[in-house]
């Protein structure tokens, strides 16, 4: 198998570090393997402490008095008091944490190898790797001649994980199976069915008071070809000749009064059992393969001197080498499909959270939680998946989406005397939607409208005019009812501005009449607000005019999101010629901040583009060279990939990817997942965070082929090889999406394209760049548009 897909490995794994992940879109794993013991740990997407909780649990105002709180503490923002806004804030917008909860990790499943201590002879030839066009992974390894393999995989199909034992001659050695909990809740015991049943609750005391949490039940049993299963101290101890296999089924109560959820697990072990295990490999390929052979790359890397080395040592060895392994970044961006179709499918209870579908059990002991943060890491988890041609897999973040806009309604009416919905920095399986427990990030008013802001992707990727009136219109229409009530005009500018608002996490200094520094975060109009504010009241315009979403007073509500859109702050620059973070150019009080959300208007929205504003996009670039110049920034896994993104939108081939083989190389663990550097956001330790994955495949994909529509109802426009690196001298793409509905392949050979080929699925108007070069056309539905090596169109 190419070494673009393909994780390897000639050590065991001992840690989660070296782990290598399995999912099946609900249920996870993340396989530990040596010689003598596999491990399992068992993770699930639904199995958090805490419970709902009443939306403005803990705030010291009436909900009737909430509208005259709302703007009295806007009116002290505007008066320029702000320390007198920060008091009326922490008073009337802090919520307080009860059983908010956190995903939790399941238990382990251990496999124990006994008596190969007896065999003569040493180990040899112990590799262990996960086929990413397999979902598979493989341990493989020699004993005196003997020859054994274990198999894992988790079917998404039969929603049972599937661990396989096979070798030259088994016998002589006992299989020991035994699974653990994380806590006193835990109980097992081997049923009189002959298989190991157990039961789980997911209880801790940070984030919850460690009564309340949901509850599971999962089952394990055993098959073999010439051999038998026993019970043994509660475990299950297996001999045979040639070959075991060993099942394992679980699901939760999550949102499912009553025993249907425990006889589920059974049903599905039941089916299982019924199947050879070759034939439940081959449902789960039929099933996996086709989802993840849709789009791939390739960056010419076979020729890589290191290309065939494990991956470990291919890793830290990149960044000496100056990123040279091309290889390496192909291999994270199919890495990045992987995760996304292990981690969430389009039946998910769920969307993904901060560590995807899996849990490292480092981020659920930490003050943040293994949750939903939405002011950037849930965001950044999608950033990838319209391109990489995964857009079915957004069910689940839909359907989120409509729960957070049911449970946001009532934080808008209890917090704001608002209508339409709102949701704040972070949420839970509940719906929580309520601000933080601190002003300093949790009054981030437009993190649910952030979030929401996929619909409005997905219907540029599209095209799709059903989609958006029949699942993305509701969320959005809600939201801009919050923002049209909530914000408020200055008087003097007559600008709408929201506020009190945070740009995430970050903070500045106002200058008091003493002269007195006073360290801030929250303010009126945040840019980032802005931007999203902008682009929600456009779509509503647009969606009223042209995609049939009319209610009867529909040209009422065209002219208010039009005179609403008119009234909007335009960006500022500052005076250092950097992109104003603030309405206003305050000095920053932390410069070295990690996160950068003023810049989404640039690499994430149209608002900012070097062909259009070139000297907001300068201003851009500004603001990361002085983030970036800077020897104490906050260098993390989302950081690196937003910088990586920005450059890649700005053309700067090089930046961007010294920035993606910075996060490859020295902010992801052997196992290649992301993680976040200790002594930042109060991380003690390497906490694993799926975001850098995912945001430095968007990167990769930016730096190929970028693709806006600056206006609605306007054409795509599409660069070509925009922010491609010498590294990456040649190549092909084949299936990428872009927006439009359109699918690109194309290939370029000593840095200078070859040619593409866009299939459309949709009918609309493109215009293409390729340099100096220039290809414009309208295309219907099932066109082929090919394109030569300077946007000639052949055939």
């Amino acid at each position: 198998m190419s070494s673009e897909h393909r994780l390897f490995y000639t050590t065991p794994s001992t840690a989660f570090p070296t782990s290598l992940p399995l999912g099946n879109g609900r249920f996870a794993a993340s396989v530990l393997s040596s010689p003598s013991k596999e491990v399992l740990i068992l993770n699930e997407v639904s199995f958090w402490s805490g419970k709902e909780q009443p939306a403005g649990a803990g705030l010291s105002h009436k909900p009737e008095r909430a509208k005259d709180e709302l703007r009295e503490t806007q009116r002290c923002y505007l008066s320029g008091d702000y320390a007198q806004g920060k008091k009326r804030a922490e008073r009337f917008l802090e919520s307080r944490k009860t059983n908010f909860g956190t995903n939790l990790g399941v238990g382990r499943l251990e496999i124990a190898v006994n008596g190969q201590e007896t065999i003569d002879g040493v180990v040899s030839g112990f590799e262990r790797e996960l086929r990413l066009d397999e979902a598979v992974t493989e341990t493989r390894y020699t004993l005196s001649g003997r020859q054994f393999k274990r198999r894992c995989f988790l079917s998404h199909p039969h929603q049972v994980l599937v661990v396989q034992l096979e070798g030259d001659d088994l016998q002589g050695l006992e299989i020991e199976v035994d699974v653990q909990g994380e806590n006193e809740a835990f109980t097992s015991n081997v049923n009189a069915d002959g298989k190991l049943e157990f039961n789980v609750q997911a209880l801790e005391t940070v984030h919850s008071d460690g009564t309340c949490g949901v509850k599971g039940y999962g089952l394990i049993a055993a098959t073999v070809d010439e051999g038998k299963v026993q019970r043994r101290n509660g475990k299950l101890v297996i001999s045979a000749k040639k070959s075991i296999t060993i099942l394992v089924t679980f699901n939760t109560d999550y949102a499912e009064p009553g025993d249907a959820w425990r006889r589920r697990t059974v049903a599905q072990m039941d089916a299982a059992l019924e199947l050879s295990a070759s034939d439940l490999f081959q449902a789960h390929l039929q099933d996996f393969q086709p989802l993840y052979r849709r789009v791939s790359i390739s960056l010419g890397s076979e020729s890589c001197s290191t290309a065939s080395a494990p991956t470990d040592q291919r890793r830290q060895s990149f960044e000496a080498s100056g990123y040279a392994d091309a290889g390496m970044f192909a291999l994270y961006f199919h890495y990045a499909r992987y995760l996304t179709i292990a981690g969430t499918r389009h039946d998910s209870p769920l969307p993904l959270h901060l560590q995807g579908l899996w849990n490292d059990g480092e981020a659920c002991k930490m003050g943040w939680s293994c949750d939903y943060h939405l002011d950037i890491n849930t965001q950044m988890n999608y950033f990838a998946i319209m391109n990489s041609g995964l857009s079915d897999l957004m069910q689940p973040l839909i359907n989120y989406l409509v729960r957070l806009g049911e449970s946001g309604q009532d934080t808008a009416r209890v917090c704001y005397g608002c209508p339409g919905w709102v949701a704040h920095v972070f949420s839970n399986v509940w719906g929580f939607t309520d601000p933080g427990w601190e002003v300093s990030y949790g009054l981030n008013v437009t993190g649910g409208l952030w979030l929401a802001s996929h619909l409005i992707e997905m219907f540029e990727y599209s095209l799709d005019d059903s989609f958006t009136r029949n699942e993305a219109w509701s969320v959005l229409l809600g939201a801009s009812k919050f923002f049209l009530d909530y914000m408020i005009e200055d008087p003097k500018t007559g600008w709408l501005l929201t506020g009190p608002s945070v740009s995430p996490e970050n903070s500045f200094f106002v200058v008091k009449e003493d002269g007195e520094k006073e360290e801030h975060y929250a303010a009126l109009a945040p840019t980032l607000d802005i931007v999203l504010v902008r682009d929600l009241f456009a779509f509503c315009e647009y969606a009223l005019t042209k995609l049939d979403c009319q209610e009867s007073n529909y040209k009422e509500d065209v002219r208010m999101y039009r005179e609403a859109l008119a009234k909007l702050p335009p960006f500022q620059i500052g005076k250092n010629g950097q992109l104003q973070e603030w309405l206003h150019d305050f000095e920053e009080a932390q410069p070295y901040h990690r996160h950068l959300s003023h810049t989404m208007a640039l690499c994430r929205s149209a608002q900012i583009s070097a062909r259009h504003q070139p000297d907001l996009a300068e201003a851009v670039r500004v603001t990361l060279e002085r983030r970036q110049g800077r020897d104490d920034l906050e260098d993390i896994e989302f950081t690196a990939a937003l910088f990586a993104q920005n450059y890649a939108r700005l053309g700067d081939a090089e930046k961007a990817v010294a920035q993606i083989g910075h996060l490859v190389g020295e902010l992801s663990f052997d196992n290649l997942l992301s993680y976040s550097k200790p002594g930042v956001a109060g991380a003690e330790k390497d906490i694993f965070v799926i975001d850098g994955n995912l945001g430095g495949a968007a990167a990769i994909a930016e730096m190929l082929i970028r693709s806006i529509i600056p206006r609605l109802g306007g054409p795509v426009e599409v660069d070509l090889l925009p922010a491609l690196p010498a590294a990456w001298a040649e190549g092909n793409v084949k299936g990428m999406r872009i927006r439009g509905g359109l699918e690109a392949d194309f290939s370029w050979q000593g840095g200078k394209l070859d040619g593409v080929t866009l299939r459309a699925s949709a009918a609309s108007s493109v215009v293409v760049f390729y340099g100096e070069h220039r290809f414009e056309a309208t295309y219907q539905a099932g066109d082929v548009m090919r394109l030569g090596p300077t946007l000639e169109r052949e055939g």
